[in-house]
C-alpha cells in the first residue's frame, strides 16, 4: 500500500476530537480543512494496517453521519429533488389520472405522507450504517481506498440494505398509518379502479416506500463519499490531491 495513503487516512484518526467541532461550525468542509493541517505536520509517521483501518473508519462515519442526517430532517427526501419518494413508476399514469379528475391535492398530500416516513425511517440507519464500518477488515479498507469515488457506498450497500430493510420497514408502516398515507393510498386506488376501461392497480406500498427510503440515503452517502474524496483535491494541499487523484 501507497505511504501516501498511511499519511492521508491517519489525518482522519489525529483530527477526530477536532472533526466534531469543525463539522458542527462549518460541515465537512472545516473537516477537511483541519485535516489539511494536519497532514502538513511532520510528526505523522508510518503506522499499522490496523491503523489505517480506523482512519478510514472515522472518515466514513463522518460521511455517514452527514447523510443520515440530511436525509432525517424534516423535508430531508420531500425538498430534495434526487431523492423525493414519488408515485411508484408503474402507477404513474394513476396520479395523471387523479389530477385531471381534481385529486391533486389529495395526491399531494399522499406523496407527503410517503416522504415523511422515509424521513423517520432514516434516523435508524446511522447505528446499522457504524456496525458495517466496525466490522470492516484491512481488504475491505484496501478496496475502498483503490475504489472509485463511491466504492465506501457500494461496501455499505451491500452489507446493510437488508438490515436496513428490516430497521426501516415497521417504521415505515407506522408512520404511513400515522399519517393516513396507506388510508389516503387506498381511496386514491379505489378512485382510480372505479374508472371505465382502466387497468386495475394494487402495488405493495410499503415495500415500495421502504426499499425508496434506502435507496435515497444511499445516494446522500454517496454524495458525501465524493466530498472526501474530492474537496482535498480542489483545496486544501498538493499531498491529498496525489493521494485522492490515484488509485
Amino acid at each position: 500500500m501507497k505511504t501516501s495513503f498511511i499519511y492521508v487516512f491517519t489525518l482522519f484518526v489525529s483530527v477526530n476530537a477536532m472533526a466534531q467541532e469543525e463539522t458542527k461550525k462549518k460541515g465537512l468542509g472545516g473537516f477537511l480543512e483541519k485535516a489539511g493541517q494536519v497532514i502538513n505536520s511532520p510528526s505523522v509517521g508510518d503506522l499499522s494496517n490496523d491503523e489505517i483501518v480506523q482512519g478510514l473508519k472515522e472518515a466514513l462515519k463522518v460521511g455517514i453521519s452527514n447523510g443520515s442526517a440530511q436525509a432525517s430532517a424534516v423535508d430531508g427526501y420531500f425538498k430534495n429533488s434526487l431523492i423525493k419518494i414519488v408515485f411508484p413508476p408503474d402507477i404513474q399514469r394513476v396520479e395523471a389520472r387523479l389530477r385531471q379528475l381534481g385529486l391533486g391535492k389529495e395526491v399531494d398530500r399522499f406523496v407527503l405522507s410517503l416522504n415523511r416516513a422515509a424521513e423517520d425511517a432514516a434516523k435508524k440507519s446511522k447505528p446499522v450504517f457504524v456496525k458495517a464500518i466496525t466490522s470492516m477488515t484491512i481488504q475491505d479498507a484496501v478496496g475502498i481506498l483503490r475504489g472509485d469515488s463511491t466504492a465506501a457506498t457500494q461496501y455499505l450497500r451491500r452489507t446493510t440494505n437488508e438490515e436496513l430493510y428490516k430497521q426501516f420497514f415497521p417504521v415505515v408502516d407506522s408512520t404511513l398509518q400515522l399519517n393516513k398515507a396507506t388510508k389516503y393510498y387506498a381511496d386514491l386506488i379505489n378512485t382510480y379502479n372505479k374508472l371505465p376501461l382502466v387497468q386495475k392497480v394494487n402495488p405493495d406500498l410499503k415495500q415500495y416506500a421502504t426499499q425508496k427510503a434506502i435507496d435515497g440515503l444511499f445516494v446522500l452517502v454517496a454524495q458525501e463519499e465524493r466530498k472526501i474524496r474530492k474537496d482535498p483535491v480542489a483545496r486544501v494541499n498538493d499531498l491529498l490531491k496525489k493521494v485522492f487523484g490515484q488509485k
